[in-house]
């Protein structure tokens, strides 16, 4: 009888921790659309409320390393139930904000929260789920960073024109209470053993290595500064990456465990595995820039366009996990990879004159391929990685995670503002560039390239690689002989 509440009760993890996952990543690709409207209301510019949009990502780089120890030290429930009710008391204060100090304020304290929410979530689920079930439980949880970016503009400006900017924030609260009912009844209370103290040096390098990286992509993205300040931020938080890098492999108790990175296949997903989300988070940047200054659409009418790549990343949810255990991890890596990139390029080579059915089956292959190939890397993270790595491991790939959504924007950004350069692009009195059809072009090319270049980083994983997870099942039992 206990084991079958045990069983029921965790197989409700993933649900719940999907549930605050695209509570957590809507908010963060909502707000955009919101901007001018919060501009207005605080009585500035939209360029200076970008500040709020910049503390919430430098807070995150901040804490998410700093979230495996606590959750160890403190248990992982106690630290999941208090990142939602942090997280949720600081959506009310962003909604109820009446300046931009307000607002910032309520941003930081808000990344605070999603910090520990989003690592300590997707610890719980995998410490409490057997290699057989991991497969179908980190697919439910990997929805929403796949289907959000897609979802959050459209929904942000139904939700700014019909009803106001303070909603964006405001409806997190009855999503956030429900949360944490079903934390405080479900959720295992659990923590490590080894009271491993704080590595301070870890801490502060991972912090500002993260900090200056983040925040030098994301000045890369803005037109109106120039790229030399952000490549300096960049340098230093390479030098200071390096750093912590050398730090935690020296360290008894590091922070953020890179030996983590000798297991092969948690190391492609990492590394291999960042250049291709890069390449692929262009994507949600560009085709909205494109529509709305290439085709002269509608922010609304962009935003529709998008739900066919929403439609294709929630439509391969169903076959994900038969196509793994059909095809195994590598084979899907190499091959969904190559269509991803394919798709990507093709994103590249639509125009206004292209009819609409073929625009929207172009979108709708690379939400397919998104949602696969996201969910692909995911699972395989945690494929050879131990009971012991399972806390440094997951929060490594939450830096990783956080890491290319940034710098996928920033790549797509770069990439308009390198191909409007060398195409002769002209600019306004304040200098932002007009861009044209074949800087998007371009742009598109760059990301299809990237995603490419980086499917080569799959070969080397092993032809079983996954078998463990029930990847390739069904291929390995029809090679097997018959005996006939």
């Amino acid at each position: 009888m206990t084991t079958a509440h045990n069983s029921s009760r965790l197989h409700w993890l993933p649900f719940i921790v999907a549930a605050t996952f695209f509570m957590e990543y809507l908010d963060t690709t909502i707000i955009a659309t919101a901007l001018p409207q919060m501009a207005q209301s605080f009585k500035i510019g939209p360029n200076e409320l970008s500040l709020g949009m910049t503390a919430y990502m430098l807070t995150l780089a901040v804490f998410i390393p700093i979230s495996g120890w606590v959750a160890d030290r403190l248990g992982s429930r106690t630290v999941f139930a208090w990142a939602i009710v942090v997280f949720t008391l600081a959506s009310v204060l962003c909604g109820i904000s009446s300046n931009v100090f307000e607002f910032t304020s309520a941003r930081i304290l808000q990344g605070m929260g999603g910090a520990l929410m989003v690592p300590v979530g997707r610890l719980i689920v995998v410490r409490n789920t057997s290699k057989d079930k991991l497969m179908k439980a980190i697919s439910t949880i990997t929805w929403p960073a796949i289907v959000a970016p897609v979802v959050g503009p459209s929904l942000g400006g139904f939700i700014t024109t019909y009803f106001s900017w303070h909603w964006i924030f405001l409806i997190n609260v009855p999503f956030g209470l429900a949360a944490l009912s079903a934390v405080l009844a479900l959720v295992p209370n659990e923590r490590s053993s080894e009271k491993r103290p704080l590595d301070l040096v870890g801490f502060f390098l991972s912090g500002l290595a993260l900090t200056s990286l983040l925040y030098g992509t994301e000045l890369a993205s803005h037109t109106e500064v120039r790229l030399i300040e952000a490549f300096l931020f960049i340098g230093v938080g390479i030098v200071l990456g390096v750093l912590s890098y050398r730090h935690g492999m020296r360290s008894p108790h590091p922070l953020l465990d890179y030996s983590t990175l000798r297991v092969k296949t948690f190391s492609a997903t990492i590394v291999t595995g960042s250049f291709t989300r890069i390449g692929i988070e262009a994507v949600p940047y560009l085709l909205p820039l494109m529509f709305q200054i290439g085709f002269g659409l509608s922010a609304f009418q962009s935003g529709l366009l998008l739900l066919a790549s929403a439609v294709g990343n929630l439509g391969m949810k169903i076959f994900t996990t038969r196509i793994l255990q059909r095809f195994g991890f590598r084979r899907v890596t190499l091959v969904n990879g190559s269509i991803a990139g394919v798709f990507v390029l093709a994103c590249g080579l639509l125009m206004p004159s292209t009819p609409v059915a073929f625009v929207l089956l172009t979108i709708f292959v690379y939400g397919l391929a998104r949602s696969m190939q996201f969910s692909t890397l995911a699972t395989l993270a945690y494929a050879d990685v131990t009971e012991a790595q399972k806390s440094a491991a997951s929060t490594l790939w939450s830096v990783a995670q956080q890491m290319t959504i940034g710098m996928g924007i920033a790549f797509g950004a770069l990439g308009l503002r390198i191909a409007s350069y060398f195409n002769g692009g002209s600019s306004d009195v304040d200098g932002i560039p007009h861009f044209s059809m074949m800087d998007f072009h371009w742009a598109f090319a760059m990301a299809g390239v990237l995603i490419l270049l980086s499917v080569l980083g799959y070969r080397g994983l092993a032809r079983d690689a996954g078998s463990n997870l029930g990847g390739g099942m069904r291929s390995a039992s029809a090679t097997r002989p018959t005996g006939r």
